[in-house]
């Protein structure tokens, strides 16, 4: 049987998205099917914002509506205290537990050979430029907060290094026990993420 081109068209649309498959992509859109047209409506200009009122905070990397992002335009954040993470939703996790308030720097990934992402595809050269201007900015500590999985401790090392070659007094250290291996660190509960931070380690 034919699917009309409308249905096939936002299936095929589901499918481009992380973590959704063929029949999870059939079942989002037979359910939109049924959801009044306003608020379909609501919906399609919601995405239609998504990227025209979002920013890069150029501090940080985080994704804000202003540019520099609250957190980094805040004066009272600890700004000699630097986060490493991955994803902006990983900010989104510590931020939630309330327990940090340094600031932060968004990789937007992780080192992966096998995907084609190397160094300069995420934002680690900011980071470094942001280290070692040290007339500009004040930190005193990175805490690299990537990923407990193969990417994000390759990753980790990377960065240690790139620390080491710039000669950076800065201290370097690691979130410490807590996190299961292979886990990503936006599912982790605030107790986790408290006691990751807790038992950060100097690297």
């Amino acid at each position: 049987m034919k699917i009309a081109k409308a249905i096939s068209s936002l299936i095929e649309s589901f499918e481009k998205l992380p973590g959704i498959g063929p029949k999870s992509a059939q079942r989002l859109t037979y359910y939109l099917l049924h959801v009044p047209q306003r608020e379909l409506d609501e919906f399609g200009k919601n995405l239609e914002r998504l990227k025209k009122d979002t920013v890069f905070c150029t501090v940080c990397k985080n994704i804000a509506e202003v540019d520099p992002c609250p957190i980094c335009s805040d004066n009272l954040r600890d700004k000699t205290i630097l986060l490493v993470v991955e994803q902006p939703l990983d900010i989104l996790a510590f931020e939630r537990s309330g327990r940090f308030r340094g600031i932060y720097h968004c990789l937007h990934g992780a080192i992966n050979p096998l995907e084609n992402i190397g160094p300069d595809e995420i934002f680690i050269d900011e980071l470094i430029k942001r280290v070692k201007d040290t007339k500009k900015n004040k930190i005193e500590e990175v805490v690299i907060a990537t990923n407990p999985t193969m990417e994000g401790e390759a990753t980790a090392m990377y960065l240690v290094k790139q620390f080491k070659s710039i000669n950076s007094k800065v201290k370097v250290t690691r979130l410490g026990m807590g996190i299961p291996t292979g886990a990503d660190l936006e599912y982790a509960d605030d107790v986790t993420l408290t006691q990751a931070l807790e038992g950060r380690r100097e690297m």
